[in-house]
Formats: C-alpha cells, sequence, structure tokens
C-alpha cells in the first residue's frame, strides 16, 4: 500500500463539482453524446422481454454474442480473433488490473512510454514492478531507444503502450515502430500491452492498424473499450489475446468480480446489432475535432508564446510544454485555482521515473465550446501575468 498513491486526476475531479472551477483536468466524454434515448428503449425493451436472464449471473467471460461482436469488429481492423480470445471487462482500466495481476511479481521490470498514463501505474504499483521508461517523439515511443533500453536491461515482463492518441501526450504510434515494436517483443521475448480506449476517435489523418494485427506469438494483449464510444457509466471494455492468456486473466476475474454487469452486456450488443455505430461516432468526431481546434486556437491566440501543445488527430487531450523550470503544479495551486478558476492535470504525475514539471493535460471533450474558450483565456491571461 505504500505505492498506492491518490491519483492526482481523481484529485481534481472534485473541481468538476466546483461550478466556479472550469476544469480541463479529466478525460471525461462530452455526455451530450451519450445515445441515451436508445439506450434507454434497449433497457426498457429488454426488461420487459428477457428481464429475469438479463438481471441474473451469466458466464465470467462475457455473454457470447458480445464478445462475438467485439472479436468481428477486431477482425476487421486486422487482428483476426474468436470469441473464446475475448475478455469482456468491467472498463478497460480492469484489464490494466488484472494483467498486473497475472504477471507482476515484485520487482519485475515493466517499460512505459515517458510519459505514461497515470491509471496504469495505479494498477500495476500494488504488485511492485520497477520501471523503464522510452522517450517519445511526434511519432510515439522511440523504437530506436527501446532497443538501447532492451540491450541494457534485459527483457521487461511487459511493456505498456497506449498507441493510439496516447494519454497524455495525444500522439500516435506510426506504422513502421509498430511494426519495430513487435519485431523487438519478439527478439527479446516479452509480452506487449496494446492499450487503446481511444482507438475509435480518430477525426483527422489515416487510421493505423493496431500493434495486435503484427502479433504473430500471441505476445500481444489488446485491451478496448465502449466508455469514450457509447458512455462509461456502462463500464463495458474487453481484452483481447491468445487463448492461454484470456483463460488466466478470465479466471482472476472471478476471483475480482464473478463478472461484468449481465444487463449492460445485454445492452451494449443490442446496440451494437440495432444501430450504426458508425453515424454515432461520425458525430463523436466531428464535436472533438471542433473542441480540439477550438482549444489549440485559443492557446495560440492567449497563452505565451513559448507554451507548446501538441496537435492530436484523435481522442480527447492535449499536452502543454512550458519553459524549462516552470512547475505547472505548483503554478495551479498557486494561481490557475484560485485566480483564474481552472483546473488542469500536471505533467509530473505521468513520468514513472523522472518526473518533469513543465508540462500538463488538457483535455478539451468535456467543456462546452463557451466555457472552453473562457477557461483557455482566463488560464492564459495568469500565464502572461506570472511571467
Amino acid at each position: 500500500m505504500k505505492l498506492v498513491k491518490p491519483s492526482a486526476i481523481r484529485e481534481l475531479l472534485q473541481f468538476g463539482e466546483n461550478p466556479e472551477i472550469i476544469s480541463f483536468a479529466g478525460g471525461y466524454p462530452d455526455p451530450m453524446l451519450f445515445p441515451v434515448e436508445n439506450l434507454r428503449e434497449i433497457v426498457n425493451r429488454t426488461l420487459k422481454n428477457n428481464g429475469r436472464s438479463a438481471l441474473q449471473y451469466t458466464v465470467s467471460n462475457g455473454i457470447p454474442n458480445l464478445r462475438a461482436q467485439i472479436a468481428q469488429k477486431m477482425t476487421g481492423e486486422g487482428a483476426p480473433c474468436t470469441a473464446d480470445e475475448i475478455l469482456i471487462l468491467q472498463g478497460g482500466q480492469q484489464g490494466l488490473d488484472l494483467v498486473a495481476k497475472m504477471l507482476i511479481n515484485p520487482g519485475d521490470l515493466i517499460i512505459t512510454e515517458h510519459p505514461t498514463f497515470l491509471g496504469a501505474m495505479i494498477a500495476f504499483n500494488p504488485c511492485q514492478p520497477r520501471y523503464e521508461s522510452v522517450e517519445m517523439d511526434a511519432s510515439g515511443m522511440s523504437v530506436d531507444h527501446l532497443e538501447e533500453t532492451l540491450k541494457r536491461n534485459g527483457a521487461p515482463k511487459f511493456l505498456y503502450t497506449t498507441p493510439d492518441f496516447h494519454n497524455p501526450t495525444g500522439v500516435t504510434l506510426t506504422l513502421v515502430r509498430r511494426k519495430r515494436l513487435v519485431e523487438l517483443a519478439n527478439e527479446f521475448d516479452f509480452i506487449i500491452v496494446e492499450d487503446s480506449p481511444y482507438r475509435d476517435l480518430r477525426y483527422e489523418g489515416t487510421s493505423v492498424p493496431p500493434i495486435k494485427s503484427f502479433d504473430t506469438e500471441g505476445r500481444v494483449i489488446y485491451l478496448g473499450s465502449f466508455s469514450k464510444v457509447l458512455a462509461p457509466g456502462l463500464r463495458i471494455g474487453w481484452a483481447a489475446g491468445s487463448k492461454k492468456i484470456i483463460e488466466s486473466l478470465g479466471l482472476l476475474k472471478l476471483a475480482a468480480d464473478t463478472q461484468t454487469s449481465t444487463l449492460n452486456m445485454f445492452t451494449v450488443s443490442t446496440f451494437l446489432e440495432e444501430y450504426d455505430v458508425n453515424e454515432l461516432l461520425q458525430e463523436i468526431r466531428r464535436t472533438y475535432r471542433r473542441k480540439k481546434d477550438l482549444m489549440l486556437e485559443t492557446i495560440r491566440q492567449t497563452f505565451p508564446q513559448e507554451v507548446e501543445c501538441t496537435d492530436p488527430h484523435g481522442g480527447l487531450f492535449t499536452w502543454l510544454t512550458f519553459e524549462r523550470g516552470f512547475d505547472a503544479a505548483k503554478f495551479m495551486s498557486e494561481t490557475a485555482l484560485p485566480v483564474a478558476k481552472v483546473a488542469y492535470v500536471p505533467g509530473a504525475p505521468f513520468y514513472p521515473l523522472e518526473a518533469e514539471a513543465n508540462h500538463a493535460r488538457l483535455s478539451y471533450s468535456l467543456q462546452s465550446d463557451e466555457l472552453l474558450t473562457e477557461g483557455l483565456t482566463r488560464l492564459g491571461k495568469a500565464l502572461k501575468q506570472g511571467r
């Protein structure tokens, strides 16, 4: 428990309840995009026609129809799999917890990006790993630096990556680097955990196949989620992997929570069967692209010129880089929150090693256009006055 620290994001989410604070902290999807009416109709019909089975226990790995639908989705994206190679999760976050329990013994090496998803470290840390991290640039994880790290440290228990619209930086791993990553995994004999909850949220550029699509030795565990497509409150995610891995994760899930909600699995499966998810995604992508463009344009107009930000082609986040010596956490606690009434996530907690204080993650997904512009303008003014 000494390694289990409060999440910087969770602590900041409290500000979402304060109407005076405009928060860019949490990676919340826009609730106006939730297909509420469709989901209500499905739930009502399910309870009326199949209520007793939808409210009963079911198989711990997830209802067969939903697993088959997800297997078909992954096969269509170039990562062929069967329903038996899919495990339904209580959101993608549960996959990180189960992977940690399955693979990590105290002292085992994990390699992550630098920076990496804070929620992954929260899941991994109770199992007492040690970390090495790999540099990133505009093309994602540096596979050259990864190779140097592997030669220096040997193979990790696994490598963790968010290749699509990386959390927190927003960048995407290129096709060439994905292929090389799998080659290195084969050569040095380690597992890749591909965490991709934002994959469907591409609104610019050409889609890149999942890392899983290049997996020829059953060493990639893919984690997906419907939280950013349908609604996070449904808590429906999945793991895709070899039968051996999925069986092991399934046993750990049985111990953790027996199963994911039967009613929610029925609901998502019915939605996928009866509605055009691509139509919903088109609206989601249009909305987030507009918000992303508005955020970046407002930053350019109102922030000091030396502040840099990434320009993601999808997902929910941009990553700010301030001048060296700038402490984003200190600035937020002393100025952004009390003076500008704006919250963001300081960058330091995203680093497993050698934290860098001069970064911050901003999410453009939740706030309205008006509040987004207002909050960023306030923040830009505070930054300029604090120089």
